[in-house]
């Protein structure tokens, strides 16, 4: 009897150290001590940034030092919010040479047209070596309430379709595994795609989507940002020196 006590007790020890170290190990991820999914540098040697005003003020220069070869830089939300370090985060990344894009944060509340009308008015007398990004994920309340697939679905294409014909470049479209799955998959492929994927490589949780662009964490750390947020999203291009060189030569 005295042994099955025992045993009884030991399996509990168990449990509860191995629901620490989950509990411990969940925390590590969450903080961005452990990154689940770095990509090689050998398979995916050129890596960059994205940006917005949460980094606050951005030395580009330190950027560049630390190996950073693009960005995107957050430009505008919805139909009428310009980031506020957009004209500056733009200027400064052309003048220290770090190839960028802009990006917009596409909201479900607004039509695609007016949406595409803000865009293009922050990006007018500007250069850019990247296109343009939308970024389309889930916020606020419509993580638990999408909203309607079709209607969603035509404002998107609406501003893609506005936002290439003044640009005369596809748009990327950035998306989550979730927003992908439900909204873009089968109504975008002719669109590029880029990915967030911070615990999965694309290739397992997409094997039939081509992908130019992987945010593979949103816990990077770098010198060179002063901003409230402390840390940094990082991205990689899928390809490598030659194929980038061939798209920045083709955008």
């Amino acid at each position: 009897m005295e042994t099955k006590r025992r045993r009884t007790r030991r399996f509990f020890i168990a449990v509860g150290a191995l629901c620490v170290l989950g509990v411990v190990f969940a925390a590590l991820v969450l903080r961005g001590v452990l990154v689940l999914n770095t990509p090689s540098r050998a398979d995916y040697p050129v890596w960059g940034v994205d940006v917005s005003h949460y980094q606050g003020e951005i030395d580009w220069e330190a950027l560049r030092a630390q190996g950073v070869r693009f960005a995107f830089i957050k430009a505008t939300e919805g139909s009428s919010h310009v980031d506020e370090r957009f004209a500056q985060n733009a200027g400064e990344a052309l003048a220290a040479g770090v190839p960028a894009g802009a990006y917009h944060f596409f909201s479900f509340e607004s039509p695609g047209q007016t949406q595409a009308e803000n865009l293009l008015s922050a990006l007018e007398g500007r250069e850019f070596a990247l296109p343009c990004a939308v970024d389309f994920e889930f916020y606020g309340a419509f993580f638990e309430n999408p909203p309607d697939l079709e209607d969603t679905r035509a404002e998107l294409r609406a501003m893609l379709e506005a936002v290439e014909a003044e640009t005369g470049r596809k748009p990327l479209l950035y998306a989550t595994w979730r927003s992908y799955r439900m909204y873009l998959m089968g109504a975008f492929d002719d669109y590029p795609l880029w990915i967030r994927d911070v615990y999965l490589w694309p290739g397992l949780t997409l094997p039939n989507r081509d992908w130019t662009f992987w945010q593979y964490s949103d816990k990077g750390t770098l010198a060179g940002y002063t901003g409230e947020e402390e840390h940094i999203d990082l991205n990689v291009f899928n390809g490598g020196e030659e194929e980038f060189a061939a798209y920045l030569a083709a955008a």
